[in-house]
């Protein structure tokens, strides 16, 4: 069984504006409202695919209510919380270039934390899966996510996949996460890097990760491919697909469905990558998430 953690979903409102400008009024020609949180995408990327998968997570007041009704109608197996406070909006601005403006999110507690490891506890097995992805609430700080694999320890073979910026990711490393997937930027920020490195560089900062505990590493790095570095010594690029960026956003949740997907049918950790890959772009080419044969079809584009 597949479960994703979602600490801060979010409802996402997308706006098209023709030629926004700062300090005036600019009107519409588009809006849509979807629910959003990396966790979420990544269960529903998995649904799509045809994966057994449990969103779990933490919502609030109306947004709340409005993203455990969207979640239903998906038809999507979760598990949400309550807590304080307001699950998020996040305003997702296109215009002549792409705008996000992300919100803060509802309150998340340690008495809240300890139901949802109540919960895991009931439910996993071993070789279940684990994927916590995303940003977490102010108010809970940077080893939040090495915090709830350490009290989840206790469960022997379970496969965590953790997605997240900085410390959020880096104090997971010590429980040997199965996989992560920081994106190009994402890893230079954790290195202090002021400038993107060649693929021999990106494969350097991915054996680092590797030295401190991760088991897998993919590095995304958008229109130019990804590279991994896996547990058995295997170091590997995928290019992506030429296509037209649409929306860019779930792109690396995909990722990680492709990914766990195809590895589970096929336990290759290249086909996953590329399969993976594929996943990613297929989704930023199309304005929600992806379907399988749109999936399937991109792949095809790369072979």
């Amino acid at each position: 069984m597949i479960y994703t953690v979602t600490f801060n979903p979010s409802l996402d409102y997308y706006v098209q504006v023709n030629n926004v400008k700062s300090g005036v009024v600019n009107r519409t020609t588009s809006e849509r409202l979807a629910v959003g949180g990396k966790g979420i995408n990544v269960s529903l990327a998995l649904k799509e695919l045809g994966n057994e998968t449990l969103a779990l997570g933490f919502v609030a007041g109306f947004t709340g209510e409005a993203i455990r009704g969207k979640v239903a109608k998906l038809g999507l197996d979760h598990y949400f919380i309550e807590v304080g406070g307001q699950s998020r909006i996040n305003v997702k601005i296109k215009s002549n270039n792409e705008t996000d403006i992300n919100g803060t999110g509802a309150t998340v507690g340690r008495t809240d934390i300890n139901k949802l490891v109540r919960k895991l506890k009931e439910l996993l097995k071993p070789d279940d899966w684990v994927i916590i992805c995303g940003s977490v609430p102010s108010g809970l700080d940077e080893t939040t996510y090495a915090a709830l694999i350490k009290k989840l320890k206790s469960i022997d073979g379970i496969n965590y996949v953790v997605d997240a910026c900085g410390k959020l990711l880096t104090e997971t490393l010590k429980f040997k996460p199965f996989l992560i997937k920081p994106n190009i930027y994402e890893m230079c920020e954790i290195f202090n890097l002021t400038t993107i490195p060649d693929i021999e560089g990106i494969f350097a900062c991915a054996r680092k990760l590797q030295n401190l505990g991760a088991r897998n590493v993919i590095v995304s790095m958008g229109s130019a491919g990804a590279v991994m570095v896996t547990e058995t010594d295997q170091s590997m690029y995928v290019r992506a697909a030429r296509g037209q960026l649409v929306n860019s956003v779930g792109a690396g949740d995909s990722m990680i469905a492709g990914f766990i997907h195809e590895y589970l049918q096929s336990g290759n950790y290249f086909t996953a990558l590329n399969f993976a890959t594929a996943a990613g772009s297929a989704c930023a080419f199309t304005e929600n998430m992806a379907t399988r044969e749109q999936i399937e079809y991109v792949e095809s584009l790369m072979l």
